[in-house]
């Protein structure tokens, strides 16, 4: 868990009391999605939004199955200084144009108010309501909240050792060349803190590749840089300290400072405003981005799952906590995309996610929090057919892919449906951790699709997302 301190604690016990207060009177729950690029946070919401406003039938979703809710309605959201989530706009850029929205760059929050009928024991059959704020913000700086246990030099020493091994070592060479000709313990200057941060950046770029695919990439704001761009908070790269303490007016000193100074001005103000305030927590993983990449990809993607999870506050909520400090009470992780597999693959998907977040999971439950696995598609991009072939019963999806991408030695243009057999995954995902050879010849590659044609005024298809739904804020319906 990230610890910031005594003086950032207490000021966070001190907001807590006052959220406690006011919830007691309305209830407000405060539900986090994350998720690293293109894992499908943008469309999450605004499919879970669009969900909750027309009431779709979601079977798993009990409040909404029972008829308990009566109304739910968009709220202007409390914190003027924050951007509200377009959910408007999403909505028509999937249902109107039929592209995916861009992803997530900055913070935003959208909020919601459920008006429901009780269903728990003497309160049962009165009107309550439920204010839910869900705050949207990219999964890079969440990886972030991990460099506040770290000095300069420890993390330097990381991120070097990293980017010598493969596979990131070809994507180094550039960056870790200009490095080895840097004089760390040299008078500093800004034209070389620019020369090494602008190779260090194209580095992190060049590892979010889809052909590698790989997740540890702090700090995240080089990658998402938003209001920050071009400011000396964000120049500085890692250097080779040798053990040394560099002199005060050194190369390696002016980067240590500015490296302290993103900690300050960047990490911190995003975990005491935001992070520290979440209640639930959902966490959306493409797995199989990873699993096209290749092992590399996918043994790099559970250490950055093992490491998000450092930055919860996880721990079943009292009274005393919710005074005292807000906890994380349930995290759902939740393996996006399963619309790109046959249903016989939804459980071998489910059991990948699984192995992903082992060790985050276990970490989790012990804290006291509630943690569950999902394989879901928010928005559902294909439909399921048999195609027979020489006598064989393949299972297939129907979809539109999108330009440009391949099924053997097909290239699909983007303008028309196809049956496409998407393979299998392993029963047993554990032998896919087993190192570069790990995939033993399986091609693992999954064709994408363009958005489903839709009425933006009915309900939209989906795979599970009501059973996400009712595990991240069905007891707050009761």
């Amino acid at each position: 868990m990230v610890w910031t301190g005594w003086v950032n604690e207490t000021r966070l016990a001190a907001r807590s009391i006052a959220a406690y207060a006011t919830d007691w009177a309305s209830p407000t729950l405060r539900l986090g999605v994350t998720g690293l690029s293109r894992s499908g946070k943008t469309v999450f919401i605004t499919a879970l939004v669009h969900g909750l406003l027309t009431a779709s039938r979601w079977p798993v979703f009990e409040a909404q199955a029972q008829g308990r809710i009566a109304r739910v309605r968009l709220e202007p959201q409390a914190d003027d200084g924050i951007p509200r989530f377009p959910y408007e706009e999403h909505l028509a850029t999937l249902t109107a144009r039929r592209e995916w929205p861009e992803g997530t760059r900055r913070i935003s929050e959208i909020r919601l108010a459920i008006d429901f009928a009780s269903n728990a024991g003497f309160m049962r059959g009165s009107s309550k309501t439920l204010t839910l704020d869900i705050v949207d913000y990219p999964g890079e700086w969440l990886l972030d909240l991990t460099l506040l246990g770290q000095t300069y030099a420890e993390w330097s020493r990381l991120a070097i050792d990293a980017a010598r091994r493969p596979p990131r070592a070809a994507l180094a060479a550039e960056w870790l060349e200009a490095t080895a000709t840097a004089e760390p313990f040299g008078r500093g200057g800004e034209a070389e803190a620019l020369r090494l941060a602008d190779a260090f950046t194209r580095y992190l770029k060049s590892c979010r590749d889809e052909r590698v695919s790989l997740s540890t990439l702090p700090p995240g704001r080089f990658l998402l840089p938003g209001e920050m761009e071009g400011s000396p908070a964000l120049t500085f790269a890692p250097l080779d300290l040798a053990g040394r303490v560099p002199p005060a007016d050194s190369l390696a000193a002016l980067m240590e400072r500015r490296f302290e100074s993103y900690k300050r001005l960047v990490v911190m103000p995003f975990y005491t405003r935001h992070f520290a305030t979440l209640d639930r927590q959902i966490v959306l993983v493409d797995a199989l981005a990873a699993l096209n990449a290749g092992p590399a990809a996918l043994a790099d993607l559970e250490v950055a799952l093992a490491d998000v999870l450092t930055a919860f506050r996880p721990g079943a909520n009292s009274i005393l906590s919710s005074m005292l400090g807000r906890r994380i009470d349930r995290i759902l992780f939740a393996a996006t995309k399963a619309d790109h597999l046959h249903q016989t693959s939804h459980d071998r998907l489910e059991a990948l996610l699984k192995r992903l977040t082992d060790r985050a999971i276990r970490r989790a439950s012990f804290a006291g929090a509630g943690v569950d696995a999902v394989a879901l598609a928010a928005l559902r991009a294909t439909r399921e057919t048999t195609v027979t072939r020489r006598g064989e019963s393949l299972p297939c999806i129907v979809g539109t892919p999108l330009p440009g991408e391949r099924a053997g030695a097909e290239t699909f243009t983007g303008t028309e449906e196809v049956a496409v057999f998407p393979g299998a995954l392993p029963a047993d995902p554990t032998a896919l951790f087993d190192g570069p050879d790990a995939f033993r010849g399986e091609d693992y590659r999954f064709v994408r699709f363009l958005p489903p044609k839709a009425d933006p005024t009915q309900a939209l298809p989906h795979i599970r997302l009501d059973r996400a739904v009712e595990f991240l804020i069905g007891d707050r319906l009761a």
